[in-house]
């Protein structure tokens, strides 16, 4: 008997292939395979039915063609994508296309399995179910709506702003939150305040504390003057010990990683980004080579998911694990479970992320792996097994020191019992797991001496830039967006200039302020964080069969539908790229005002009475969101000459980047090329490198009479076959350029 498996990752076929006999095929639809058109909309709403229309997606012709060749031939097929809403449309659209040729007595099976291992492969083609409608339902509703946001706002910032910009349904509020945090930075307003450390003796054992009352007020010292005054007075009196409590603190083990929590841990400890972790992470699902290079691994459990439950199974190993490696004053007396806390519902299908064995130790991860996967591997591990480890304790004690009028305390932490931290450590931005400095053991009522008074100034902080940690970990509280989101959410904001990456943090350009201002304005609804997030809601419940897909959409589109005609009314007919009006005035002409523009090349600052004035200049953003302009940079000369006339080369900047050229422009019009060693071997002509929009290539300089060009890496070495001039590197391999000899080696 003939069975198909089709799967949605190539890179699972050689881990499950080993699981099963011959009667097996497995193939990959390698990603989506049919999405809405991209010329069109692609939904058809009327009084009675809401139609998506699917095509197949470019280059995807051949690998239809391909499953549904085996389909036709097939006794059993187990669509087997990934356990997620984007998984499940891809198994009903495979299946639309082989229900169009399988013999009628095939029968065509849904399975999902959280890892890949051979138990749970088996289990799950020994138990198969049918394509859940439900979640394809979800996930055309989320498609729907993200493509009438996406195709129907996005024309309108092309004609105000600038073209190629893009409105999404969640990525826009997204970029809505990193630049409220901008407009709060902006607005900040530091405030001095002080505090006083004392510094005490008791028996000469020095000890620091922090005064906090003056009577029974709340200290609140906010210039230099009343802290001089304070300070004075506390010279003036003498100091007892008013109470000392010693108490026992526990510290938890946090739970295991969903998406979010890695995606945070990942950033926080490893200087991951979010692209990063997710791309290393399914790999590290869908198989790695450890000891037997040709054949792959499965080590961690599906990596999209909002799930803290961990499988009974799994749990049982993990403690076994733990009474025999750090004995049993490390293992809880039950099973510890836990409980998602943000607004997002948890879809239990799920695991929480872990390894799928215990066994493979990071030691083992780090020799066999690459350096970025065996550290990522050795933080789910830690993690994972950490969540089943008892509390750290700690011993706390706090002094209370009254002189007077004053009132000091002293805390100090001490670690009696690492438990879960002998496996996780300490995070550097848990002050929590930290310890504090060690206090003297005094009694009530014991004098002790006033050593050193110490005011220091400080002054309020302005909220901090969001990073990528911290951005995602906003989402996930605010219920927007979802496990397989997250990572795209950063990307698009990133790749559409709407933010840069300053420090490790998202900062917003005038581009992505405009259109967030514009949207906030026109838009309400779909940049409102609540709406968003109750959507999400919605979109899960749909999911679960609560709630009609058709219902959603309709009620939806109706109001956004009346705000987006309110909208392309608004700005019917209007046309320009400025992005915001300044104060500034035009050192120019002064006449009319700077104003914040975009073009090719980015955002600049030109005056507004363009074309009658034409000053431009680059300019910076200061912290207080005032402007400042910047000069532009001199030429940078070189030591070498034009061969032409003799004048000194000088370094420029060009829409593609840095280049060389004369510094006698515009009578010399010499601009230096990077020639190749070796003629061009069509024609024999110089073969220099060059500039486009998608990088650098080298290309024949008889172009457009020889089309000869090069966008791979080189090295001048000549085939040893052929003698053609250079060979080409190219996936771990040199090749001979020339398709006639065929010459490649590893």
């Amino acid at each position: 008997m003939k069975k198909l498996i089709i799967v949605e990752s190539p890179a699972k076929i050689k881990t499950i292939a080993k699981f099963l006999d011959s009667n097996y095929v497995i193939m990959s639809t390698m990603g989506h395979v049919k999405d809405l058109p991209t010329k069109e909309i692609g939904i058809t709403l009327t009084d009675n039915d809401i139609a998506l229309s699917y095509v197949i997606l470019e280059g995807k012709e051949k690998t239809i063609a391909d499953i549904c060749k085996a389909a036709k031939s097939s006794d059993e097929i187990f669509l087997a994508p990934d356990p997620d809403r984007e998984g499940e449309i891809i198994a009903w659209h495979v299946d639309q296309e082989i229900e169009k040729v399988i013999k009628k007595n095939t029968k065509v099976y849904r399975i999902a399995f959280n890892e890949i291992t051979k138990p749970a492969i088996l289990q799950a083609i020994e138990n198969p179910s049918t394509i859940d409608t439900h979640k394809v339902a979800a996930q055309q509703a989320r498609r729907a709506l993200d493509r009438w946001v996406g195709y129907e706002v996005s024309p309108i910032l092309w004609k105000k702003l600038a073209p190629g910009l893009s409105a999404g349904r969640v990525q826009s509020v997204a970029l809505r939150m990193v630049c409220d945090r901008e407009e709060a930075i902006r607005l900040f307003k530091p405030e001095e305040y002080w505090s006083i450390e004392s510094q005490f003796l008791y028996k000469k054992e020095p000890f620091h504390a922090m005064l906090s009352h003056i009577g029974k007020d709340a200290i609140a010292i906010s210039n230099t003057e009343q802290a001089t005054t304070i300070a004075q007075d506390i010279k003036k009196e003498q100091y007892a010990i008013e109470s000392v409590t010693d108490k026992k603190r526990l510290k938890n083990a946090p739970p295991p990683f969903m998406t979010s929590s890695l995606q945070q841990a990942a950033y926080n400890r490893l200087g991951f980004s979010v692209k990063k972790t997710m791309q290393i992470a399914q790999k590290l699902y869908e198989g790695v080579a450890l000891q037997d290079s040709s054949t792959p691994v499965a080590l961690i459990t599906y990596m999209r998911t909002d799930s803290l439950r961990l499988a009974d199974s799994a749990v049982k190993q993990i403690r076994a694990f733990i009474d025999t490696s750090f004995g049993k004053t490390y293992l809880p007396k039950a099973v510890l479970t836990y409980e998602k806390k943000s607004k997002a519902k948890a879809q239990d299908a799920h695991e929480a992320i872990r390894p799928i064995d215990v066994h493979v130790t990071p030691t083992i991860a780090y020799k066999y792996l690459e350096e970025d996967f065996a550290k990522l591997y050795e933080l789910i591990w830690q993690r994972t097994v950490a969540c089943q480890m008892n509390p750290a304790e700690y011993a706390q004690r706090s002094i209370v020191i009254k002189g007077g009028a004053f009132t000091f305390k002293a805390t100090g932490s001490t670690l009696t019992f690492d438990g879960y931290l002998k496996v996780y450590g300490v995070d550097e931005d848990d002050e929590d797991t930290k310890e504090s400095a060690i206090l003297p053991d005094v009694k009530a009522q014991e004098k002790v001496d006033l050593k050193k008074v110490n005011p220091k100034q400080h002054f309020t902080q302005a909220p901090p830039r969001y990073s990528e940690a911290s951005l995602v970990k906003d989402l996930e509280k605010e219920g927007i967006g979802r496990p397989s989101t997250y990572a795209a959410i950063l990307n698009t904001i990133r790749a559409r200039s709407y933010t840069t990456l300053e420090k490790k943090r998202l900062l917003p350009t005038e581009l992505g302020m405009a259109v967030t201002r514009m949207l906030v304005e026109n838009l309400p609804d779909i940049m409102n964080l609540k709406f968003t997030a109750h959507m999400e809601e919605d979109l899960d419940k749909i999911a679960s069969g609560s709630l009609d897909r058709d219902k959603l959409l309709r009620l939806f589109y109706k109001r956004f539908s009346k705000d987006l005609k309110t909208f392309a009314g608004k700005h019917a007919g209007k046309a320009g790229k400025i992005i915001q009006m300044t104060e500034l005035d035009c050192p120019t002409c002064s006449k009319h005002k700077l104003a914040i523009l975009y073009g090719k090349s980015g955002e600049f600052i030109g005056c507004s009475g363009y074309p009658e004035c034409t000053f431009s200049s680059a300019f910076e953003r200061m912290e207080d969101g005032s402007l400042t302009l910047k000069a532009p940079e001199p030429p940078q000369l070189l030591d070498e000459t034009c061969p032409n006339c003799g004048k000194q080369l000088r370094i420029l900047k060009g829409k593609f980047g840095p280049f060389t050229a004369c510094s006698g422009y515009p009578d010399c019009k010499y601009i230096k090329q990077n020639k190749a060693p070796f003629a061009c071997p069509l024609c024999g002509k110089d073969v220099t490198q060059k500039a486009w929009r998608g990088g650098k290539f080298w290309g024949c300089t008889g172009y457009p009479t020889c089309k000869f060009a090069l966008f791979d890496q080189w090295e001048p070495t000549p085939c040893p076959n052929c003698q053609w001039p250079f060979l080409i590197h190219k996936n771990n391999k040199i090749y001979c350029a020339n398709k006639e000899c065929g010459y490649k080696k590893q």
